[in-house]
């Protein structure tokens, strides 16, 4: 008997499938079988389009407060989706008219999704339009909608080195507490040297909590630096120099993580510089929301105290609002009442990604994640755009909560 060259096809037994396939399908149901295989079912627990939580507890840190978030089955939401320790939770609130969603970082760690609830920490600040309302409203039982975990700020074995060392300054510490208590559980297997600036002793979020993760794991270093407490003791003082970094960063191979507001990344990103540190190896959180352009680089000042008119095109309705040049076109479509697509509001995720038909804007340059393609052709990140004319915008929502 002839042996078949390797690589053969034998189309007639190819052929003799089809009848068999044929009569499988005749059999199969009309409706969608997607339910049927296992990975559809995962990506739908780990990549839901909305997660309908509520509020279990409330913890109270003076000018903060952490909230535990837990499932609520009543509204279809049974399992927390699992996320990597640094990404964030998109919260969609309703305030006063405006349709807002807003990040924020989740502070527990994915262990703590596995066993069934969030936590996020949120901080007044001074422009917290959303942060107020989280602080002054919500309470045990609040009914929360959150999409599912997103954010590159994590711990990769591929493209970090084994030690972070950490840079945070206010509620910027809250992703690195999700990440220490990662290391903890063994979910990140890395080493972390933290590096947090708070103003005084007594204004330090989460230190009793980064105490007891120090307790548990020997990979977990803290240093407390405090600014305008020159008098207290066992803290460092001072900033976040290049000369502090340098004190504490370890002999060998290491990777920069940065969260906290833009003054602190304005003042360690120009330190950081003298470190002649590999560009890959320093890692921004989210650059936040854009406020004050007129203090941004090439801003047109002409434009300063100024207000256009927006038409918004969206679902094949227009709109026509009014956009002061300081404020965003996202966060002038939120207080219309238009539900506008966002998730970070910083330009990156591309999650509001809308059509530019006519006008101009201005672009944060830090908030710039548009593709080439994107400014070919005229798309924008209306989080990180503001209005230098009059401008025409077309809107493509994404899922409906």
């Amino acid at each position: 008997m002839s042996k078949k060259p390797t690589g053969f096809i034998d189309f007639l037994q190819f052929f003799k499938v089809l009848p068999a396939r044929s009569l499988f399908l005749r059999k199969a149901p009309d409706g969608p079988i997607e339910t049927l295989y296992g990975v559809n079912e995962l990506a739908k627990r780990l990549h839901p389009e909305k997660q309908c939580l509520k509020v279990a507890a409330v913890t109270d840190h003076g000018d903060a407060k952490s909230f535990t978030l837990v499932p609520d089955p009543a509204r279809g939401t049974n399992h927390c989706a699992f996320f990597r320790a640094g990404q964030y939770l998109s919260v969609e609130l309703s305030i006063d008219g405006a349709l807002v969603s807003k990040p924020y970082s989740i502070c527990s760690g994915p262990a703590d999704a596995l066993a069934g609830s969030y936590t996020i920490t949120v901080k007044r600040t001074a422009d917290g339009f959303a942060s107020d309302y989280i602080l002054d409203h919500w309470d045990v039982g609040t009914e929360v909608t959150v999409a599912a975990p997103e954010g590159q700020f994590y711990y990769s074995p591929v493209r970090d080195a084994k030690t972070i060392l950490g840079l945070a300054g206010g509620s910027g510490i809250t992703p690195f507490h999700s990440i220490a208590s990662g290391i903890v559980s063994g979910d990140v297997d890395a080493d972390l040297i933290l590096l947090y600036g708070s103003r005084s002793a007594d204004s330090i979020l989460l230190k009793d909590a980064f105490d007891a993760l120090e307790a548990k794991s020997d990979r977990i270093k803290v240093v407390h630096v405090l600014s305008d407490d020159p008098d207290a003791e066992g803290y460092e003082h001072g900033f976040l120099s290049a000369e502090l970094i340098e004190k504490y960063e370890p002999d060998q191979d290491y990777s920069v993580f940065l969260c906290g507001p833009a003054a602190m990344y304005a003042f360690v990103d120009k330190e950081l510089e003298k470190l002649d540190l590999r560009t890959n190896r320093v890692r921004h959180e989210l650059f936040g929301e854009a406020y004050h352009p007129e203090k941004l680089p090439n801003y047109p000042q002409d434009c300063v105290g100024k207000t256009y008119k927006v038409e918004v095109l969206i679902r094949g309705e227009s709109k026509t609002i009014d956009c002061p040049a300081d404020m965003t076109l996202l966060r002038a479509m939120e207080f219309a009442g238009i539900a506008a697509p966002s998730r970070c509001r910083a330009g990156e995720c591309g999650f509001c990604h809308s059509r530019l038909v006519s006008g101009t804007v201005y672009v944060v340059p830090k908030g710039d994640g548009r593709r080439i393609g994107d400014l070919d052709y005229g798309w924008i990140h209306p989080c990180s755009a503001f209005p230098t004319s009059g401008v025409v915008l077309e809107v493509f929502p994404k899922a409906v909560s």
